[in-house]
């Protein structure tokens, strides 16, 4: 069976490999670096559930070696290699990458986002029709999901990654260009992050 892939729209989803005591690390700080993996393997599984059915094509992109056995089906996704010293860099590459091999519309997105949901996805392509430009805001100050139909270094250099001014600066550098935000949401990086997400409940503390 073949890949399969649509030439125009290109979903990113960047993700960590899920090792002990190297994702959700904030969070871990709370619950522990067991709960904080199984808090991340459940948002790796929400991720795959609500990707694997968009008409688009989709790369992982991973911060260590990709595993050829885990929860993303090869005949859907495509693995990659993170590239970069910081996250605007690897991004910058992801996009760069895209771009070069022909895509039109490209999305990325990371995998801690619980919220998200398949429609919100298929709404960022759909923006795109008519806008350069469009950002999912996450309720931390940062952003959830960025589109783009064409390179825009600056996006991705000279911004203070895992801050809560990550959304003003990308802003800032967009200037009049025609963006569209989508509806904010909830990533989860701390413990705070986890009440009222029923799926949760077990991680939480009394």
């Amino acid at each position: 069976m073949k890949l399969e892939e649509n030439k125009e729209r290109l979903l990113l989803i960047f993700t960590r490999n899920p090792k002990l005591g190297k994702c959700k690390t904030r969070l871990a700080a709370s619950i522990g670096d067991q709960a904080a993996l199984d808090v991340y393997m459940i948002l790796l599984r929400h991720t795959a559930e609500i990707t694997k059915d968009l008409n688009c094509s989709k790369e992982v992109h991973y911060t260590e070696e990709p595993s050829s056995n885990d929860l993303w089906d090869k005949m859907t996704y495509s693995k990659h290699l993170q590239k970069g010293k910081d996250l605007g860099e690897r991004m910058y590459n992801a996009f760069k990458s895209g771009f070069q091999k022909g895509y039109q519309k490209i999305v990325i997105i990371g995998s801690d986002i619980y919220d998200l949901n398949t429609e919100t996805i298929e709404e960022a392509f759909a923006k795109l029709e008519d806008a350069d430009y469009v950002i999912g805001p996450a309720e931390d100050g940062g952003y959830y999901l960025l589109g783009m139909k064409s390179m825009n270094k600056e996006l991705f250099f000279n911004k203070k990654w895992g801050t809560n001014n990550v959304l003003e600066e990308t802003l800032n550098s967009l200037g009049n260009k025609n963006v569209k935000l989508l509806q904010t949401k909830n990533d989860i990086d701390v413990y705070e992050d986890l009440v009222d997400i029923d799926v949760f409940e077990t991680f939480l503390i009394a």
